[in-house]
Parts: C-alpha cells; structure tokens; sequence
C-alpha cells in the first residue's frame, strides 16, 4: 500500500497563508487594499508596497501550489517598478482560476500602530472584494496594532497577513 495518497482521495479544498511587511517612511504613499490612506508616511517597496495584496497574493498561490509574489513579480524586473498591487493580485488569481481553483473565503489582518484603519476597513474590504470578483461576505478585514512594541508598535513598519480557502472549480461551473 502508498503512503501517497490518490488523487481520487485528495481533498478539493485548499488552504494558504501569506504574509508581507514593508518599512514606514515619510514621502511615500499609504495603500491598503487598493485603496490610499491618508498618513504622513507611507510604505516603501519595489512596487506600490501594499502590504495587504500582497499577503492575500501570497496567500492565494501558496494554496494553488504555484509559489510566491517573489517569484511572479519578481522585484529585480524593472516592469514591476511601481506596480499597482492590485494588478499583480489579478494576474495571481487568474492563474489559480486556471489551475482549477476559485476561493471560497478570505481572512486578513492588517497591523499598524497608526493610522487607526477601523473606518477604512469597509472601504478596504469592497476594494478586495472587487479586485476578486467575490461578494463582501467572502472577504474579513481585521486591524490591529502593535501596542507600541516591535517594529508595527514603534511605526517603522506595517504588517499583513491572509488566510484563504480555495475549492476546485467544477468542471462547466467556470
């Protein structure tokens, strides 16, 4: 007997994890979730740097098997200089919707000391929603701070993590 299992016994649900974190600076723009906070600093990246897409990418390609934002957008290609997150996260999900997978629902969780984001997140959680084709209910978006401790606390940096549940698309369901 196998000890790999059957394809016939895999289960056609999947789960991912992403993560990102980008340093905080004046002179740069804050995007979260596509859309721009107002705050005196911003984040710093190759691309746009919206930390948040950027989980949920991760989060997405993970559960498809089909690696990390580092190796789609890589940030040593020019052409992804100042690259608008949201573009990069649409290519990522149609390459899961063409490996045969559609999410079922989405978790994420932005940390930052500052600005308070609790009356972003309904703005933030509809632009998700949007970019991905989903209703709103499929998508949560949590804030939390860094009660003043580590590199979230001190404002040097902000974080974000994702959770996603994907399922197999049925054959003629696309």
């Amino acid at each position: 007997m196998s000890a790999t299992p059957s394809s016939e016994n895999v289960s056609g649900l999947r789960i991912g994890s992403g993560q990102d974190c980008h340093r905080l600076e004046a002179g740069y723009r804050l995007i979260l979730g596509g859309i721009p906070i107002e705050f005196e600093m911003g984040l710093v990246g190759h691309s746009d740097a919206d930390v948040l897409l950027h989980a949920i990418t991760d989060a997405l390609l993970g559960a498809a098997g089909l690696g990390d934002i580092g190796e789609m957008f890589p940030n040593t290609e020019d052409r992804w200089k100042d690259a608008d997150s949201r573009i990069l996260l649409e290519a990522a999900y149609q390459e899961v919707q063409k490996s045969g997978w559609q999410i079922v629902n989405l978790d994420c969780t932005i940390s930052a000391e500052r600005p308070k984001l609790a009356s972003y997140k309904p703005l933030i959680r509809k632009s998700v929603a949007s970019i991905l084709n989903l209703k709103e209910q499929q998508v949560n978006i949590k804030a939390k701070t860094g009660e003043r401790v580590g590199p979230v606390g001190r404002q040097e940096a902000m974080l974000a993590d994702a959770v996603v549940l994907l399922t197999q698309i049925l054959s003629g369901s696309t």
